[in-house]
C-alpha cells in the first residue's frame, strides 16, 4: 500500500552556483561522502549533485515532514545498485521516521537534462 509520495525539481544551475559559492561547506552539509565521491566521478558533477538534492527533497515530501524533527540532509543518501538503478539509504532521524511510519520500502526515480533534475519517491507499507 502506498502511504506517501513526493516529487521535486531542481535547477542544476542553482546547485552548481551553491557548489561554486560555498564549495566544500555546501557539499559536506548536504551530501554524504559516498554521494560526493560518486558525483565527482561523473563528467558533469553538478547534474548529479542536483539529482541527489532533488531525491532528498522528494523523500522528505514523501514522509510528509519536510526538514522537521531533526532530520538532516545526510540522513537521506542516494546510492546506486550495480545495474545503475538508484536506491535509498536512510540514517539517523530519517531511518527513525521510516521505522516509525512502518514503511517497508521507498522507491525512487531520478532524471535530468541540461537544465533540470527531477526525482520522485514513493513510500510503501
Amino acid at each position: 500500500m502506498i502511504v506517501g509520495t513526493g516529487i521535486d525539481i531542481v535547477e542544476i544551475g542553482r546547485i552548481k552556483h551553491s557548489i561554486i559559492k560555498y564549495s566544500d561547506r555546501f557539499k559536506n552539509k548536504v551530501f554524504t561522502q559516498k554521494e560526493i565521491d560518486y558525483c565527482h566521478s561523473q563528467a558533469d558533477p553538478a547534474k548529479h549533485f542536483a539529482a541527489r538534492f532533488s531525491v532528498k527533497e522528494a523523500v522528505l515530501k514523501c514522509f510528509g515532514t519536510g526538514m522537521t524533527g531533526g532530520i538532516l540532509w545526510k540522513d537521506v543518501e542516494v546510492d546506486n545498485k550495480k545495474s545503475g538503478q538508484p536506491m535509498l539509504n536512510l540514517y539517523g532521524k530519517g531511518k527513525d521516521l521510516f521505522n516509525q511510519l512502518k514503511i517497508k520500502h521507498i522507491h525512487i526515480s531520478i532524471t535530468h537534462d541540461k537544465s533540470y533534475a527531477v526525482a520522485h519517491a514513493i513510500a510503501e507499507k
